[in-house]
């Protein structure tokens, strides 16, 4: 599935999203500044995230409650090596049940969930962006 979107549209684009998945693994793939932060950021407020969410490039990953459930939010941007991604316990936080929304899942790509939805992020021309989305059950 792919679409155009403006900032503007985020609301909607996050509700189709959410609406469309079949996994709480959401894999971002995309340039620096294309996005992927500002999509998961209107993600957590429609799943009921209170808190203001910011960008975990620095700590890995940022916990954030929802009424029944947890999300984590991950950036994995300045990971180097597999030792740094032991060291935090991926694979707990990858074996949860727990919504996990991951910037940069290609420095990760060995310890992904297998059941995941791939959204692929583009900055056009114009700065609209276009969204790809898809799903791997």
């Amino acid at each position: 599935m792919e679409i155009a979107y403006t900032i503007q549209d985020l609301p909607k684009i996050a509700g189709m999203i959410l609406a469309n998945t079949t996994s709480k693994t959401l894999l971002f793939y995309g340039d620096m500044g294309v996005g992927k932060t500002t999509l998961i950021k209107e993600l957590a407020k429609k799943l009921g995230v209170q808190d203001t969410l910011s960008s975990p490039t620095f700590s890995i990953v940022n916990e954030y409650l929802l009424d029944s459930d947890k999300l984590f939010h991950f950036d994995f941007y300045r990971i180097n090596s597999e030792e740094e991604v032991l060291d935090i316990g991926i694979e707990d936080y990858f074996e949860s049940t727990h919504w996990k929304l991951i910037e940069w899942p290609e420095k990760v790509a060995k310890f992904l969930p297998a059941e995941n939805s791939k959204i692929q992020l583009t900055k056009n021309q114009n700065g609209s962006r276009t969204l790809n989305l898809e799903l791997v059950k």
